[in-house]
């Protein structure tokens, strides 16, 4: 399926459509295969102990499962996540970035299911796995 964005357009319409979260999330590349996006980490998405938090790698998985169903259905915003599985598999690391990998395995028309492995920055091993079903709402 053809992108309907390149990575400044996605970028500029998630910005626009969700404005609190911009400085949280980057892309840092997309194609036919899948999506990379970036937690970009900060004090505010860090738990005791030093590590990213759950619910910021959630949000990582989350935002980088939308933007890559965005990608293929273009300007409909209002996608909504139905289901998700997430494993925390390791620690990641306070100091860096992490990096989603997400691909698509299914876009039907009424749900999307993709799947995402998150690695923090400069680690070979994923960090989390998550697995999400979207709700696509019908044409209008």
């Amino acid at each position: 399926m053809a992108l309907a964005f390149d990575v400044a357009g996605l970028t500029d319409y998630l910005h626009e459509i969700f404005p609190q979260v911009k400085d949280d999330f980057a892309i840092d590349a997309m194609d036919e295969h899948g999506l990379r996006m970036r937690l970009l980490t900060a004090e505010r998405h860090l738990r005791p102990g030093g590590t990213v938090s759950g619910p910021s790698m959630f949000a990582l998985a989350d935002c980088a499962i939308y933007a890559l169903i965005l990608s293929r259905l273009g300007r409909e915003a209002l996608a909504v996540t139905t289901n998700c599985a997430l494993d925390f598999m390791r620690k990641p690391a306070a100091g860096a970035d992490v990096i989603a990998e997400a691909r698509l395995l299914k876009l039907g028309r009424v749900l999307a299911v993709a799947d995402v492995l998150m690695y923090s920055e400069g680690m070979a091993e994923p960090v989390a796995r998550a697995s999400m079903t979207y709700s696509i709402p019908p044409k209008r």
